[in-house]
């Protein structure tokens, strides 16, 4: 993977700043851009740039999308993220969509999402847009309390397998993991979470691959340190340098960034031959991919390759129970309430602050 160094970036008022010019975007972990931002994240990429906060110490940044190729959108509403993406094709930039599709509607744990059938109807309409392998199904995360056990979580899930099966390729799903963040949230909610047990674990798996059985997904967990690979589960690269290759394969600068080569080598059309990296493109076309470098800003169990967010911490508005990305209610408002007052400004509160030397 290439380095990616600061390029100079010219702002709206012909100010010269020095910024990041990622290759490979992440929209985002940090909240739902796709379903609150859509309209601004695509102002800024017309713009060229956009401003980052920093989480741990505050300080802003400058990122260019000069040499963005390939952006991994991440949302659990992504339907305004519909209308832009003959935009993002004009600009030769590929994507997939991670979507976040859960049914607590009973428990009211996601309490601002659309109903399960407008959020099914959304899966649909990206697929038809985006391509069978250009929208992933997460089921994420699994939370286990005293009135929802492991097979009540299984029931929900063969519900939206069901809905899905044709789909999409991969279904993606963790469980909960109680962090503090986490831990204060659902107290505040008075939810009796508890934690999973590797029994629970194993259960859940196990009878998750008997039930891929009809639908045949390629299953995955993500950031999880257990390994359920005899019930055919792999540990998932969420950023995933082989899908960003088979969807993106033709751009020459990002498979430059990627350090890939395009084979056709006759060899590698035997299965017995085919390293495990090549990537199969159809027509008789292969991809290697150069080890690439994880990023090592996510968690530990993480398989992602490096990629450069650009959301903002307390800015979603879903409130879910379990969220990790938010703090305090009122925070979250009045971040709201800011872009809502600034909504084309860089950054995705209107703020600026301390910015990086």
């Amino acid at each position: 993977m290439v380095k990616e160094n600061k390029i100079s970036c010219r702002l709206e008022d012909g100010t010269i700043v020095q910024a990041q010019a990622p290759v490979i975007v992440s929209a985002s972990r940090s909240t739902d851009i796709p379903a609150f931002y859509a309209d601004w994240f695509f102002d800024r990429l017309r713009a060229g740039y956009s401003l980052w906060k920093n989480p741990f110490n505050g300080k802003y940044l400058y990122i260019s999308y000069e040499n963005t190729r390939f952006i991994v959108f991440w949302s659990k509403n992504p339907r305004p993220l519909c209308q832009h993406l003959d935009e993002l094709r004009d600009k030769n930039i590929a994507c997939y969509v991670q979507f976040t599709l859960n049914d607590y509607v009973d428990e009211g744990y996601e309490p601002n999402v659309p109903s399960l059938e407008e959020r099914l109807d959304t899966f649909h309409l990206l697929v038809e847009k985006l391509g069978k392998g250009g929208v992933i199904w997460r089921n994420d995360p699994l939370l286990l309390t005293e009135q929802v056990g492991v097979e009540e979580l299984l029931r929900k899930t063969e519900r939206i397998g069901n809905a899905l099966s044709g789909r999409t390729e991969k279904l993606i799903f963790s469980y909960a993991d109680i962090t503090p963040a986490v831990s204060t949230n659902l107290k505040r909610a008075k939810i009796p979470l508890r934690e999973w047990r590797e029994s629970d674990m194993l259960l859940y798996a196990e009878a998750l691959s008997r039930l891929n059985e009809k639908w045949g997904y390629e299953l995955a967990t993500c950031a999880e340190t257990i390994d359920l690979s005899k019930y055919g589960i792999a540990h998932n690269h969420c950023v995933d340098e082989k899908l960003i290759v088979r969807r993106g394969w033709k751009d020459e600068l990002l498979m430059k960034h990627l350090g890939v080569t395009i084979s056709s080598d006759a060899n590698l059309l035997c299965p017995k031959h085919r390293p495990a990296e090549a990537v199969d493109l159809g027509n008789g076309r292969y991809a290697r991919i150069a080890p690439c470098k994880h990023d090592t800003g996510q968690r530990q169990n993480c398989g992602c390759i490096k990629s450069k967010d650009i959301g903002e911490y307390s800015t979603c508005r879903h409130f879910c129970v379990y969220c990790y990305a938010n703090s305090k209610e009122s925070a979250v408002l009045a971040n709201c309430q800011a872009h809502g007052e600034t909504p084309n400004a860089a950054s995705i509160t209107g703020k600026i602050g301390k910015m990086y030397k």
